[in-house]
């Protein structure tokens, strides 16, 4: 009976350090991640899909869209924290930018990509820079990921949403999703209809081009609060429709990187 306790009370202990370990604001929150994933499958290509599903075990996209964020307890893997983000002043665009040293969103896709493609690389390796390669393509298009440095994209923006304590960067991330109460499948299946014309538009362009275009996105929202504001169902009102273009937009990007590699 003692050695039972023992280690239910150490699952719990272990359980606890690795929840509070891991970085409080989940980029995008699991349920956004997901949501890119599905969008994504319904995009992709019936050759693309075959090759994925060998590299990946069958894996969905949605499934392993939240592995950059699980292996975050793991300290072997710190190096690549710094690719889930670009911290760009307002009025810069990514060329412009001071780049970061350890790299960032555009160099980490980059760097995933080019394993993708290595024909000497082992699958193991490819599998893993896929499943990193799916969650930064979400990241990218959640506005606060290309935030300033100084606020770490919005995180020490204190906020109050529906009376308890948040930030913007967790705002956009998790509340406004979580609180629309729909599943990740769901909110994926009744995402608006688009035009090939639409979908064209949308898939054009490079990742910086993109990484520009979701920063138009940053400066709108740095000004849609005051520090200290208590938000809530009005500001879920006005900005889901935001929410939910931009995993939209991230979805059918992801798609169209994957078809290319693929």
């Amino acid at each position: 009976m003692k050695t039972r306790i023992f280690l239910i009370s150490f699952i719990y202990l272990y359980t606890f350090q690795v929840i509070n370990a891991s970085n409080p604001s989940p980029f995008w929150g699991k349920t956004g991640h997901r949501v890119v994933g599905e969008i994504a499958d319904s995009y992709i290509k019936n050759s693309t899909k075959r090759k994925i599903k060998e590299l990946l075990n069958s894996e969905s996209l949605a499934l392993v869209s939240t592995f950059a964020d699980e292996i975050k307890s793991d300290d072997r893997y710190d190096k690549f924290k710094p690719w889930h983000y670009v911290n760009m002043s307002l009025n810069d665009n990514y060329d412009n930018s001071k780049k970061n040293t350890k790299g960032d969103l555009v160099t980490g896709i980059k760097y995933c990509k080019t394993i993708i493609k290595d024909v000497n690389a082992s699958k193991e390796d490819k599998a893993f820079y896929l499943r990193l390669l799916i969650h930064l393509i979400g990241d990218l298009h959640q506005p606060m990921h290309i935030g300033k440095e100084k606020d770490r994209g919005g995180n020490r923006v204190k906020l109050k949403w529906k009376n308890k304590d948040s930030n913007l960067h967790r705002v956009w991330d998790t509340e406004i999703i979580e609180s629309y109460g729909m599943s990740y499948s769901e909110l994926a299946s009744n995402s608006p209809a688009l035009t090939k014309t639409q979908i064209k538009a949308i898939e054009k362009g490079t990742i910086t081009n993109w990484v520009d275009e979701t920063h138009q996105l940053t400066k709108k929202i740095y000004n849609s609060v005051n520090e200290g504001d208590n938000i809530g169902y009005r500001y879920s009102f006005d900005y889901l429709k935001t929410v939910r273009s931009q995993l939209q937009i991230g979805g059918i990007r992801l798609a169209k990187v994957l078809n290319d590699l693929f």
